[in-house]
């Protein structure tokens, strides 16, 4: 099965998305990787899952990339005497370490990293922003503020201190045993939650090496002021827009979206932009015109993908979601501006092979309008730089490695396919034909313009273009 469009649909599977008639519906309908959200249900639910991804994956004979999204620190305060009390602006109220309930004038926050981290002046966020308190004294153990906006805070809501560095790990206990267990599943993708520096990349690499490429979340502000060292270090990037949006003003969020995807293209990563993008689907057959704007907006930029959460994970109206989202990446690709837009917007290539190669393979794909590009890939790597080129033609990445090809499941343009090894040129030619031949991409008499690096097998090595016509 083969996609018309470059750009691709990342759909989270929930209650709503668990049996595998509706995971076969959501991939024919256009979801080309499956994110499965650890913030929710248990290892049995996640496992059963990934189980029918890969059944659907053999039968339909197309690799589908698997997203395993990290829960990540939650920071919350405790318990509030009757479940919910009302602060009034201009009040002050008392957050500690003490684990008796709250009330009108204080309440437990039960983390201390927070009050290590302050100063006098920080403003700290409740309930996904709805509150706000600024900070007046403070000392190991509590901190006196002042209610800055006030409304009803109830039991277990969430805390975000922007502007403040935590000294905290991304990792949380939890997240290292659900790490263990989707990398033991065989997950493609790691999620990271809570990424602030790009230590955090660091640290997670660490642990899960080269089983599976790394997704920086972006939705902390401390990540934004060190953007491009974290994009480098991770294997792709999400613009999460939720808790980005809490931690920011919101008329700064879509400027920010447009600079982290700006970022992710010229340093050649996968940019998934996410959170919201349907949201009335969670309820409503048919979306805004907003949200269809907003996606618009997306695929116009040249991200990489799109994401769907609530609306495919526990809405009412999940296939649909996925195909208006199909629909309209589909319109919008087929818009001449959308073409003019990447040409305009694309970045100078590396003074090094791989990026020459690739760069002349844009070139010569705009010059010879090749029915597709192909790259023969060992690592992925040749399709990421590849892929960075935007090129006019659909990329066929052959690789090898079937979690490779899987991994590409993610990338703009990419059409992966698992394929044997090649020895020489003649035989990577074949190869590109009949795969091109096989998936509907091209037809005999067309051309393709393949690259690869010689000697084969080797990784990053990207020194060669080939165009050849199809027998």
């Amino acid at each position: 099965m083969k996609r018309d469009r470059r750009a691709r649909i990342l759909a989270t599977l929930g209650p709503a998305s668990s049996s595998a008639a509706r995971i076969r519906a959501l991939f024919e309908a256009g979801a080309d990787v499956s994110r499965l959200n650890f913030s929710h249900g248990n290892h049995e639910d996640h496992a059963e899952r990934l189980r029918l991804i890969r059944e659907l994956e053999r039968e339909s004979g197309r690799p589908i990339g698997v997203l395993m999204d990290l829960q990540g620190p939650k920071l919350r305060i405790g318990r509030i005497n009757g479940g919910k009390v009302v602060l009034e602006a201009g009040q002050r109220f008392r957050l500690d370490l003490d684990p008796a309930e709250g009330g009108a004038s204080r309440a437990n926050l039960p983390h201390p990293e927070i009050f290590a981290a302050l100063e006098t002046g920080t403003e700290l966020l409740l309930d996904d922003g709805k509150l706000r308190l600024r900070v007046n004294d403070f000392a190991a153990d509590h901190a006196e503020t002042t209610v800055m906006v006030g409304g009803a805070l109830s039991d277990r809501k969430g805390v975000n201190v922007p502007g403040v560095v935590l000294p905290i790990s991304p990792l949380t206990a939890k997240d290292r045993a659900d790490l263990a267990f989707g990398l033991e599943l065989g997950v493609d993708w790691v999620a990271l939650s809570f990424v602030q520096r790009p230590e955090d990349i660091r640290e997670a690499r660490e642990l899960i090496g080269d089983r599976a490429w790394i997704m920086a979340k972006l939705e902390k502000r401390a990540a934004i002021e060190h953007l491009d060292e974290i994009v480098a270090l991770a294997d792709g990037v999400m613009v999460a827009r939720g808790d980005l949006g809490v931690e920011l003003p919101p008329q700064q969020v879509p400027v920010l979206q447009r600079r982290i995807v700006s970022a992710a293209r010229a340093a050649g990563r996968p940019v998934v932009v996410a959170t919201q993008m349907l949201e009335s689907m969670v309820s409503a057959p048919v979306p805004t015109r907003a949200e269809a704007s907003d996606i618009a907006t997306a695929i116009y930029d040249a991200a990489d993908a799109v994401m769907l959460s609530a609306e495919s994970a526990s809405g009412q109206y999940p296939v649909e979601a996925v195909t208006i989202m199909d629909r309209i990446i589909g319109e919008v690709e087929h818009d001449p501006a959308w073409r003019s837009g990447l040409e305009a917007s694309h970045t100078p290539a590396e003074r090094n092979t791989p990026d020459a190669i690739c760069c002349g393979l844009r070139r010569v794909a705009g010059l010879l309008n090749p029915a597709a590009t192909v790259a023969f890939t060992t690592s992925g790597f040749s399709c990421l730089r590849a892929s960075r080129e935007r090129p006019v033609a659909p990329i066929i990445a052959l690789t090898p490695q079937l979690a490779i090809a899987r991994r590409l499941a993610l990338v703009w343009g990419v059409h992966p396919v698992a394929s044997p090894a090649v020895n020489d040129v003649a035989e990577m030619v074949d190869h590109a034909s009949a795969a091109a031949l096989e998936d509907g991409i091209a037809r005999r008499g067309d051309t393709v313009v393949v690259i690869a690096g010689l000697p084969f097998g080797e990784r990053g090595n990207t020194n060669l273009l080939h165009v050849a016509q199809i027998g």
